[in-house]
């Protein structure tokens, strides 16, 4: 018997045998026990292979009848019906899930457009000079394509036909290279737009928005956390990703670009532009016309004009004018009940006041002097005389020191730049206008439209959607095939994703009905846990479920479980989803059901093995769990720019 049967036979064994210990004598068994048996016959049935939707749903009336024939067997059967109709209906009626449909079919359009081959080698060119480049800028385009499709199948099967091969060929190790392909193409279950944010926010009865939002943080910090191991690995063991030949980093050069670095020529911006003000003179350069010339220009001053859109942006939101009088009356230091004082009151203050403010860095005096001593009258014309003077109502305020700062700290990266822009790297630049920027564009819009409040989810992924053709269109892909296909496996993704939650609708009802819900809850208090034990167990057993079930079994079956129990720890929904969304990657880089590894397997060269590419997975699986403990230990990753926007 092959070790992935043996596995898989040990794990039922061992649920079966933890059911037949924990359970109590067959006359003595409640409803309750009947929902934890049907828990553990749901989760071996899974692991048998049968498909889980028809799985839920079956379990889910079989229990659900026995649940009624308990109370009146006469109507169990028709109230069991209508159970399965009320919840079918349900989930027709959930308006969050339009969404889901709408993001899949962007992420194959998109998919179909064939930008990623373009992406990759862009940024493989332009990250040559950073260790481990080619698995770097894997990561990256992981990183990239997963926002714009959210579709991780479709990511790890094209990179691992593009980059895999790529990195072999370049030297580097096999473990590494699978490693770097499955874990970026993973990401698209924790960065926006993520199908499962979306399924745990039907289920948990969360905002998708805010899910949205929080996930930004902690999937930039997962991507980040992988090219870092990358970068040192390459670093520390040359050898197992060797730095690339000059050969592979040489970028062809057009007749224009060639003709002024043979020339003498360095740098883009100089040439150019001298070569524009030649050309406007016409004789000395009746070669080129000035069209070219100008074109070449508009492109070496792209960097220069979105800097100063940005920062000229940034400037008119600093300066924004004071909107009424009121914001000039200063507030005290006593909370939100003075903030709701009237002008009256502020006007004749008690005869103790609060502590004015103190500048940063001075010590604030121990107690403040009688209202009416005469220090206290000698110092206030002083105080008032080093204060800066509020602005006027609708005058325009000064930009503070930070903005200042900031904006010389920007031109000299700036110049350094272009100082360092040369005509290999203008191309670079092309490159990336051609497939990067055009990426990034829809991703603001569906993102910025989501997070911003422009747009709800739904109205938000059909604009993606439009985006995606367009693109398609764009690129000279979008014909008829390309939209059939997009369509047909449209279809199946939603319907599998549906019909998964018409299942486990009808088996949560079941759950509860058998007082299961109440029985966990029962068991988990009699632990007298606190939160940070209880939150510790929860990510422990999810990661655990991580490895023989996918992550729309766990959301789908378990989630009913933990949600109910957040509240009797004061643990937030949101945060718990954060925290079970960068978990739940696990899912699909664990051993033996990492089904990324059986998608790259498919695609990779015959004689990399499944074994390699389990190892290759190992340390992206060990920085998952750094990054969960870091997400945990410093919440706000997660929950300051939802707090910032929402609430």
């Amino acid at each position: 018997m092959r070790k992935e049967l043996w596995f898989g036979v040990t794990l039922m064994a061992l649920i079966v045998g933890a059911v037949i210990w924990f359970m109590p004598a067959p006359g003595d068994w409640t409803n309750g026990h009947l929902g934890l048996l049907m828990l553990a016959l749901i989760v071996v049935a899974i692991m048998l292979g049968f498909p889980t939707a028809f799985t839920l749903m079956g379990m889910g009336v079989l229990f659900s009848w026995l649940a009624y024939r308990h109370a009146n067997p006469e109507i169990a059967v028709q109230q069991t019906l209508d159970l399965m109709v009320q919840r079918a209906y349900a989930v027709m009626t959930n308006d969050v899930l339009i969404s889901i449909p709408l993001f899949v079919f962007m992420g194959y359009l998109v998919e179909r457009s064939n930008m990623i081959e373009k992406l990759f080698r862009s940024l493989h060119l332009a990250l040559a000079w950073i260790p481990g480049s080619l698995a770097v800028a894997t990561l990256v385009t992981c990183a990239i394509f997963a926002t714009a499709t959210g579709i991780v199948g479709a990511v790890v099967t094209l990179m691992g036909l593009l980059a895999f091969p790529a990195m072999l060929r370049a030297g580097y190790s096999t473990t590494l290279s699978a490693g770097a392909v499955t874990a970026g193409g993973c990401l698209g279950i924790l960065i926006p737009p993520s199908v499962l944010l979306i399924v745990y926010g039907a289920t948990a009865g969360v905002s998708v928005v805010q899910l949205y939002a929080g996930a930004f943080f902690p999937g930039l910090m997962l991507t980040g956390l992988y090219v870092l191991y990358i970068m040192l690995t390459a670093k520390l063991k040359p050898a197992v990703a060797p730095p690339l030949p000059e050969a592979e980093r040489a970028v062809p050069l057009p007749a224009l670009a060639g003709t002024l670095q043979a020339g003498g020529a360095v740098r883009a911006l100089p040439a150019f532009g001298a070569g524009m003000l030649r050309a406007l003179k016409g004789p000395r350069n009746a070669d080129v016309s000035t069209a070219a010339f100008a074109r070449q220009l508009g492109i070496v001053l792209l960097p220069a004009l979105a800097v100063a859109v940005i920062m000229g942006t940034l400037y008119e939101a600093v300066t924004a004018p004071v909107a009424s009088v009121a914001a000039e009356v200063p507030l005290s230091l006593g909370g939100a009940e003075d903030s709701s004082a009237s002008l009256d009151d502020l006007e004749a203050p008690p005869e103790e006041s609060p502590v004015p403010d103190t500048p940063a860095g001075t010590a604030a005096p121990a107690a403040a002097p009688p209202a009416n001593s005469d220090a206290t009258s000698a110092a206030t014309p002083v105080a008032q005389a080093e204060a800066p003077p509020a602005p006027a109502a609708g005058a325009a305020k000064p930009a503070p020191r930070w903005f200042w700062i900031m904006l010389g700290v920007v031109v000299v990266l700036l110049a350094y730049f272009y100082w360092r822009f040369s005509f290999a790297r203008l191309e670079i630049f092309k490159m990336l206008l051609a497939s990067f920027f055009p990426l990034a564009l829809l991703i603001l819009a569906v993102l910025g439209s989501i997070v911003f409040g422009l747009a709800t989810p739904t109205e938000a992924a059909a604009v993606g959607s439009l985006g995606g053709a367009v693109l398609a269109a764009a690129y000279r892909q979008l014909n008829f095939r390309v939209v059939k296909e997009s369509v047909l496996l449209t279809a199946k993704t939603s319907a599998m994703v549906c019909w998964l939650f018409v299942g486990s609708s009808i088996f949560s009802a079941a759950f509860a009905l058998l007082g299961g819900q109440a029985l966990v809850e029962q068991w988990v208090l009699s632990l007298n846990l606190s939160p940070v034990q209880f939150m510790i167990l929860a990510q422990v057993i999810i990661f655990l479920l991580g490895w023989p079930l996918e992550w729309t079994e766990i959301i789908i079956i378990f989630m009913p479980i933990f949600i109910p129990l957040l509240d009797n720890f004061g643990i937030d929904p949101l945060f718990f989803g954060l925290l079970v969304a960068l978990n739940l990657q696990t899912a699909f880089l664990s051993p033996p059901v990492a089904m990324s590894a059986f998608y790259l397997k498919g695609v990779a060269p015959p004689h990399v093995t499944l074994n390699q590419i389990f190892l290759g997975m190992l340390p992206f699986m060990g920085i998952q769990v750094i990054a969960l403990v870091l997400l945990y230990v410093f919440p706000g990753i997660g929950l300051w720019l939802p707090t910032a926007l929402y609430r």
